[in-house]
């Protein structure tokens, strides 16, 4: 390849590194990695076929700017934990808000149609729920305890049998972005329309505000969070189509990186969610304005450390 067309074809993402080069402090540890990386390669390339040519000390000048930025950030303090979770994390948020936008767009639409169709036929209620759950809960809505399967097993059981089913439809939702991001698109389709369903049932048998103010006790968090791990499913299935100025295997790589730590940050939620059901929303007589406050509660958390840090943080940093 001659150096001109070297030059062309690698001169846009070489600018894009040095321009983060620049603000080490917006510079997150595993970007500094990756941009190291590939000056690293470009490098080496430039020295076999370019040698002692402005491109190649040019090129030699950054992966030592980009080397320093790895081993400064490297740097490990004993509240390092604290900072993964407070800053790394909504970091990594605020490059994937547009991500988590479609993952919510989409799992709502799907919802809807769920709700759609129950509304134009019960029985589809029993093609994704089930024959046996939806008999049960006929029985326990006219027992006048819609919600009574929720204080029908032992709180631990539940915790573990919930915990680990969430975690697993979680971890489900973020892999299967691998085939193109499809297998992700069938997860959030599939959860969508069950919830969809479940919550239409509720409401044709005229419990939905009694039923749903308690399901929602833990499905506030337990729904977002899914909806979470699908954005990192379609971030999985985006790199793999549009590796931009990537390789397809950097790209990748990027992506199930970074995804893996945007799915790793749902486990305390998914915990928490598994919590709720298990040990609160048992109590099915509580008071709504209770229920409303738990609810009000959970949403405002997510929505905190999921959407408002990331864009605080991203402004900040854009005005650094």
């Amino acid at each position: 390849m001659r150096e001109a067309a070297f030059i062309k074809k690698n001169k846009e993402r070489w600018i894009e590194f040095e321009n983060l080069l620049k603000k080490p402090n917006r510079l997150l540890p595993d970007e500094a990695a990756d941009c190291y990386l590939q000056i690293i390669n470009d490098l080496s390339y430039a020295q076999t076929y370019y040698p002692h040519t402005e491109t190649t000390q040019y090129l030699n000048k950054m992966a030592q700017q980009a080397h320093f930025s790895i081993y400064k950030n490297k740097k490990e303090k004993s509240s390092r934990i604290i900072t993964f979770w407070t800053k790394e994390l909504p970091r990594l948020f605020a490059q994937y808000q547009k991500d988590l936008l479609l993952s919510i767009t989409l799992f709502t639409v799907f919802a809807l149609l769920g709700l759609f169709s129950v509304y134009q036929d019960l029985n589809f209620a029993r093609v994704v729920l089930g024959n046996d759950y939806v008999d049960m809960t006929i029985q326990n809505i006219k027992d006048g305890d819609p919600a009574a399967v929720y204080h029908e097993q032992s709180p631990f059981l539940m915790f573990v049998m919930i915990a680990s089913n969430n975690i697993k439809v979680g971890f489900m939702c973020f892999v299967m972005g691998i085939f193109a991001a499809l297998g992700t698109l069938y997860m959030l389709f599939a959860n969508g329309v069950m919830l969809g369903s479940f919550t239409g049932f509720f409401a044709r048998y005229g419990v939905g505000v009694q039923a749903n103010s308690i399901i929602w006790i833990h499905g506030t968090i337990e729904i977002f969070v899914i909806t979470v791990c699908g954005a990192a499913g379609l971030i999985l299935g985006k790199s793999l189509l549009f590796p931009k100025t990537y390789t397809r295997l950097q790209s990748v790589r990027k992506a199930f990186y970074d995804g893996a730590k945007i799915c790793f940050s749902t486990l305390p939620f998914f915990l928490t969610a598994a919590f709720l059901e298990s040990y609160v929303t048992r109590h099915t007589t509580m008071p709504i304005e209770v229920a409303l406050l738990i609810i009000g509660t959970s949403l405002g958390l997510i929505v905190f450390y999921y959407i408002l840090l990331p864009n605080k943080i991203r402004k900040k940093l854009n005005n650094a």
